[in-house]
């Protein structure tokens, strides 16, 4: 009988039914009764849960490059010069700092940086943005704070800049 090295326990000679409950079977960790699992033949549907995502977890600090992530979820802090991801995801408390260009970003935490979204951005009530946000379209719920520069994505690229007046100071003489 064969061995895992997360269990010390034998694998059973047939395979085990997925554990319904929280616990897995007798002697078994839950690694290796999802190993022990029948597999199926029929093509699978790739499922939300199947996509390359990062998650960097509440109390986790993260620095460098993060390559072909399609999702990125920011639950800590992660500083990068770029990333370049599908999705990103900074929760409440979580903390991003560097420049990222996205298909589709919310924020319920901080980003500090550039922060690029091709399609939409939704800053949520506990949300703060600061530095250069480009993004198509724009959602700011109650409470979320943009601090910085704002550009907006048209289908021709970047929308034209529209400098404000100029005032001249008056001087009294």
């Amino acid at each position: 009988m064969a061995r895992t090295p997360f269990s010390s326990a034998p694998l059973p000679a047939t395979p085990a039914a997925p554990a319904t409950g929280p616990q897995p079977p007798s002697g078994q960790s839950p690694f290796s009764a999802r190993l022990a699992e029948p597999r199926s033949s029929a093509p699978r549907v790739a499922a939300p849960a199947d996509r390359r995502t990062l998650v960097v977890g509440r109390g986790i600090s993260v620095q460098g490059t993060v390559q072909d992530a399609e999702r990125l979820v920011v639950e800590g802090t992660v500083e990068a010069t770029m990333i370049q991801a599908n999705e990103l995801s900074v929760a409440q408390g979580g903390v991003f700092k560097g420049e990222v260009q996205v298909d589709e970003a919310e924020v319920a935490g901080t980003i500090d940086g550039t922060l690029t979204a091709r399609n939409s951005l939704v800053v949520r009530g506990s949300g703060r943005v600061l530095g250069t946000t480009r993004c198509k379209r724009l959602q700011v719920e109650d409470g979320g704070q943009i601090t910085g520069r704002i550009e907006m994505i048209t289908d021709g690229g970047l929308a034209p800049r529209i400098e404000p007046p100029r005032v001249a100071a008056e001087t009294a003489g």
